[in-house]
C-alpha cells in the first residue's frame, strides 16, 4: 500500500504530487528543485542549487525514516551539461561510500527557472 510522505523541511510540491511515496519497503522522492523550505527562496549559483536540492532530498528521505546511504537509484535534470562537474561535486557529498546507479540529462528547461533537478529512490 503506497502512503505520502511530507516534510516542512523539503519545499512543498509546486503540483499534483507528492513529496515522496513510500510502497513495498521503497521511497519514491519526487524530482526536487533547489527551493529552501524555510524562505521559498531559489539561489542562483548551480553549486548552491545542488546543496539544496540534496539536502530536500535527505530530509524527505530521513522523514520516511530512511537515510541517504540508502539511495538506489538517482536521475539528474541539468538546463547546462557544463555544470555537470560542479553537480557532481556536491552530489558525491551526499550519497555515501556506494553511490547509487544514476542517470543525468540536459533539459530545456526546468520549473521555476531552476538549474537543477535531482529524483531519487530509496530503499526504507
Amino acid at each position: 500500500m503506497k502512503q505520502p510522505v511530507n516534510t516542512s523541511n523539503a519545499p512543498a510540491p509546486i503540483g499534483p504530487f507528492s513529496q515522496a511515496i513510500t510502497c513495498g519497503g521503497m521511497i519514491y522522492v519526487s524530482g526536487q528543485l533547489p527551493i529552501d523550505p524555510a524562505t521559498g527562496e531559489m539561489p542562483d549559483d548551480i553549486s548552491t542549487q545542488a546543496h539544496l536540492v540534496m539536502r530536500n532530498i535527505a530530509a524527505i528521505v530521513e522523514a520516511a525514516g530512511s537515510r541517504m546511504d540508502s539511495l538506489i537509484k538517482t536521475t539528474i535534470l541539468l538546463t547546462d551539461l557544463g555544470h555537470f562537474a560542479q553537480v557532481n561535486e556536491v552530489y558525491a557529498q551526499y550519497v555515501g561510500k556506494v553511490p547509487p546507479a544514476r542517470a543525468c540529462y540536459q533539459v530545456c528547461a526546468l520549473p521555476k527557472g531552476a538549474q537543477v533537478e535531482i529524483e531519487a529512490v530509496c530503499a526504507l
